[in-house]
């Protein structure tokens, strides 16, 4: 039992040993260091599951989950895809570990598009410490041969390289709607790995339950063995295309008729009840660029309810694979010593009714080769009561939920402050697996990890995160500090420098730049310092590149 005192000295609950004990199935017995379940999910907005506010898409198992579980009112991510995986994956902010824009290569080393030789995987680490390392689903920090998963830690890879994939096997010669990289190619559709082999899906294949089935395979091969393993699932939904099963999309039927404005209010008051918000958060200003539900025509208003049933059926989807998992946990005998986190890579996504209304051409929303996005103005209720998007720093793009369940060893339902960031998801892990993370690894000497573990608090040593040292972003221009209460916020768009009191203000509807000079100076100079370190660049130097090409993902149109 040695190794469970070296858990307990992390943070872990007294007692963690005996309670350990007669939970541990036959097949762990020699190794008692838990299993690792890290379920990532895409464009999720903070109030689009049922433990954050939203009581209008069935996911019984994330209750569950929450309910057995730690729930965080401010965790963070990086606002979109690749950034925030690169962060994910390797513990490091994104430009240190060469995705400081998306997965174009810029020219630079901390904007290449991929990850580096000096920022170790979490898969990389675990497998040195002897964990069966596998990932199914996305993975979008490198598609070349020799940046996949398999070349970097992980033993099993099903899934996809790039930013995302259809989910139905479409016509091999149906058009598609242009994806950033040229209209017409199959870039959605060809990009599937089985390890190192192309696969594809077939006729009868929806992409979420492929997803999980072979995690599912992945997780029996590696319960035959006595060393605990550590699965990414890293589901594609609910980014767009907008494409779901039938049966799914049935059971949402008329719930969205009152529409966008009836549900942002409806999930904060419920994220209230909850208490994952702050009982004295104020919902942020209606965002003007989307009209008022009364306004809109008839005909509109069941085309957009349309597009929200089959958006929330994407989610009830992904919440029925989770129950498969630890169905599939109970069977193998690896429930009870198996940490399973949640969490999203950035707030659901923001976009014009224009670009909406165009995309009706590609077919009904929902079915096979269909090319359907959300928009602002149901992604407004879906990161409600948080301001603006994906992509952008403010706390509708940044604030992700999170939830952690360990059972007989995170405390049942309770809710957490402080701030968590998901550079501390790799430190945490390396503290459970007792990995250390080394520093040089095949002739590259490593980047150290700016994160902290996250084990005192999932475990109850401390009742809030104990942040000592600022967090910080930096996209497409767009920036942002944040430094205990304080946030301060550059907008490239609007070239405005803003300051909000998160504490008094997280809908970032009071702007106190202006009456707070010393501190907008103070957080600059700690920006300028980080951004420094991290190789982060004036976004303006990328101006020619962005006038030769549109690389998907980019701001500057």
């Amino acid at each position: 039992m040695k190794n469970i005192v070296t858990l307990n000295s992390l943070g872990l609950a007294t007692g963690f040993a005996a309670s350990l004990a007669p939970t541990m199935a036959s097949a762990q017995q020699n190794d008692q260091r838990p299993n690792i379940i890290l379920i990532l999910v895409d464009d999720l907005g903070f109030s689009d599951i049922g433990p954050y506010g939203a009581s209008d898409i069935h996911t019984p198992n994330l209750d569950r989950l929450a309910s057995q579980g730690i729930r965080f009112r401010q965790f963070y991510n990086n606002s979109i895809s690749a950034p925030t995986r690169a962060s994910l994956i390797t513990g490091q902010f994104s430009h240190k570990a060469g995705i400081g824009y998306f997965d174009v290569d810029l020219g630079l080393p901390p904007y290449q598009g991929y990850l580096n030789k000096e920022s170790l995987t979490f898969g990389e680490v675990l497998q040195q410490a002897g964990y069966t390392t596998l990932i199914s689903g996305k993975w979008h920090v490198g598609d070349k041969p020799d940046q996949l998963p398999n070349q970097r830690g992980f033993d099993h890879f099903y899934g996809f390289g790039r930013g995302g994939h259809d989910y139905y096997a479409a016509p091999k010669d149906q058009s598609i709607q242009s994806n950033g990289r040229g209209g017409g190619i199959n870039y959605f559709r060809d990009s599937l790995y089985l390890d190192n082999k192309r696969v594809a899906l077939q006729k009868d294949e929806y992409l979420t339950e492929s997803i999980t089935n072979h995690a599912l395979d992945f997780i029996d091969e590696a319960s035959k063995k006595d060393n605990p393993f550590f699965l990414y699932l890293a589901f594609n939904a609910p980014h767009w295309p907008l494409q779901s099963l039938p049966e799914d999309i049935e059971k949402y039927k008329g719930v969205y008729s009152e529409g966008w404005d009836v549900l942002r209010q409806k999930r904060f008051e419920n994220a209230k009840k909850l208490g994952v918000i702050d009982g004295n958060t104020t919902i942020t200003k209606h965002d003007e660029r989307v009209r008022e539900w009364a306004s809109l025509p008839e005909s509109e208003k069941k085309f957009y309810e349309r597009r929200q049933e089959v958006f929330a059926s994407m989610i009830d989807r992904v919440d029925q694979e989770i129950g498969k998992i630890s169905e599939k946990l109970k069977e193998v005998g690896r429930y009870d010593n198996t940490l399973i986190i949640f969490l999203s890579d950035n707030g659901a996504q923001g976009g014009s009714d224009a670009r909406t209304l165009e995309q009706n051409k590609s077919g009904e929303v929902g079915t096979a080769g269909s090319w359907h996005t959300q928009n602002s103005n149901w992604s407004q209720a879906g990161n409600s009561p948080w301001r603006e998007y994906k992509n952008a720093p403010y706390e509708g793009g940044i604030s992700a939920p999170f939830i952690a369940w360990y059972p007989g060893h995170i405390p049942a339902g309770k809710i957490v402050d402080g701030v968590g960031h998901i550079i501390d998801l790799a430190p945490t892990f390396y503290d459970l697996a007792k990995a250390k993370y080394p520093k040089t690894y095949k002739g590259h000497s490593t980047n150290a990890l700016p994160g902290k573990s996250l084990t005192p608090v999932l475990f109850g040593k401390n009742d809030r995160v104990q942040r000592t040292s600022p967090l910080f972003w930096e996209r497409a221009g767009n920036s942002a500090v944040r430094d205990g209460d304080w946030k301060l916020v550059y907008n490239y768009r609007t070239k405005t420098t803003e300051l909000y009191n998160i504490k008094e203000d997280r809908s970032e509807n009071n702007d106190v730049a202006s009456s707070h000079k010393d501190i907008v100076e103070r957080l600059q100079k700690e920006y300028d310092k980080w951004a420094k370190e991290n190789g982060v660049e004036n976004f303006d130097r990328f101006e020619d590149f962005f006038k030769k090409r549109n690389p998907y993902g980019n701001d500057k149109k």
